[in-house]
């Protein structure tokens, strides 16, 4: 990966770098400018970004001691093997398929729709992953078409939901994404944050209202959805539109999907947590509550893994982004920078530059890898039964 990148005249380093936000499906880049690159080194960038997407969807349940009953939890599916390569086998040959026809459609749908064949491979390859590469320097705001934004947006939003729920709808039809918590609530944080931002936008005099709201929902799922895609340059909009998308970026999307962030499950089950915890401090001693998700009693090892994730993800970030302050970048846009790279998102402040200091862009390089890997890693150092699921039989 690194070398068609340094033939194309980057330094080492700045290729190591692109080659990490490539695959890691970040998409944070160091080059100038990439109108002036060969289609190879586009094309390098964006099928990483796809191999890259489809290996953390397949070995997030391959790496688990016992993906039967994870991936069945995950992916809420019923017909699972109970054994070991059977269950990991099935869920692979089914995500594969899903991928591949996920892409395929972006390709075809992209180039019906006048993005160009090659343009649309590269679109199609970075939205489907959530990794937000693009063959202009300006981002999504090189596509000349409204209709083009938003179906690059869209599939950036159909990568981030839980792969396994398209097999299911094979079955069951609309309804098991309605029914699915993960993605419901990925569409109303992405609404709120897309409002949000809008309302920054026009309050801050930068547009008129049915500006500010094209660029609120685009740039809002782009960074929920961790594609990293973007209509605008952040650097100048106002603090509190920064502020909005950086909580996007740290939430991320679903578990189960190629996106990037805590995972919206993860925080569903903080939220249910905290819950209980104020319940019970109104009921009877006697009484009891336990945190569930729909019908499902979490367990404590589950508890344990969300709570514990989170906190190495701030403990990440306070790290890096102490880094960056003390090296004298502004402290707002240094947190958007280090939460957009630990979230595997893209977006950036302006700082990610060709004129990053190298030490800074190796601290970025560690954070997309630990953004990236943090649930495989868990999983084997600390939790190598799974973080969501327990004992086969329960």
């Amino acid at each position: 990966m690194i070398w068609p990148i340094t033939a194309s005249g980057l330094s080492f380093i700045d290729a190591f770098f692109e080659s990490v936000s490539s695959i890691t499906t970040t998409g944070l880049s160091v080059v100038a400018s990439v109108e002036d690159k060969t289609p190879m080194f586009l094309f390098s960038r964006s099928w990483a970004q796809w191999v890259g997407g489809l290996g953390i969807v397949i070995l997030s349940v391959a790496i688990m001691i016992s993906p039967g009953l994870a991936a069945k939890r995950i992916g809420d599916i019923e017909d699972y093997e109970e054994d070991l390569v059977g269950s990991t086998r099935s869920h692979a040959r089914r995500m594969i398929i899903v991928y591949s026809l996920l892409t395929g459609f972006g390709i075809i749908i992209l180039g019906l729709l006048g993005a160009g064949w090659f343009n649309s491979i590269i679109y199609a390859f970075s939205a489907v992953s959530t990794g937000g590469f693009s063959p202009h320097n300006a981002s999504l705001a090189g596509l000349d078409s409204l209709s083009l934004q938003v179906m690059v947006i869209l599939l950036s939003v159909a990568g981030a939901i839980p792969l396994v729920l398209y097999y299911r709808s094979s079955k069951d039809g609309i309804g098991a994404f309605i029914r699915d918590r993960q993605f419901r609530w990925l569409l109303l944080a992405g609404v709120i944050t897309s409002l949000l931002v809008a309302l920054f936008l026009f309050s801050g005099h930068e547009f008129n209202w049915p500006q500010a709201l094209r660029h609120g929902f685009l740039n809002a799922f782009s960074a929920i959805s961790t594609a990293g895609f973007t209509t605008l340059d952040i650097s100048p909009i106002s603090d509190g539109a920064k502020i909005a998308l950086i909580c996007s970026m740290f939430l991320g999307g679903c578990a189960g999907s190629t996106a990037g962030g805590i995972k919206i499950l993860r925080l569903l089950i903080v939220t249910q947590v905290i819950y209980v915890f104020f319940q019970r401090a109104s009921m009877p001693r006697q009484a009891i509550a336990e945190a569930s998700i729909g019908r499902r009693r979490l367990q404590p090892d589950e508890i344990q893994g969300a709570i514990s994730i989170i906190l190495v993800y701030l403990a990440c970030i306070t790290i890096s982004w102490l880094i960056f302050v003390g090296m004298g970048h502004n402290a707002l846009d240094s947190l958007f920078e280090v939460v957009s790279a630990v979230g595997t998102v893209g977006l950036s402040s302006g700082i990610t530059t060709p004129e990053l200091h190298p030490l800074l862009k190796m601290v970025l390089c560690a954070d997309m890898l630990l953004g990236r890997l943090e649930i495989l890693a868990w999983l084997v150092l600390f939790y190598p039964r799974t973080w969501i699921g327990r004992k086969l039989e329960e």
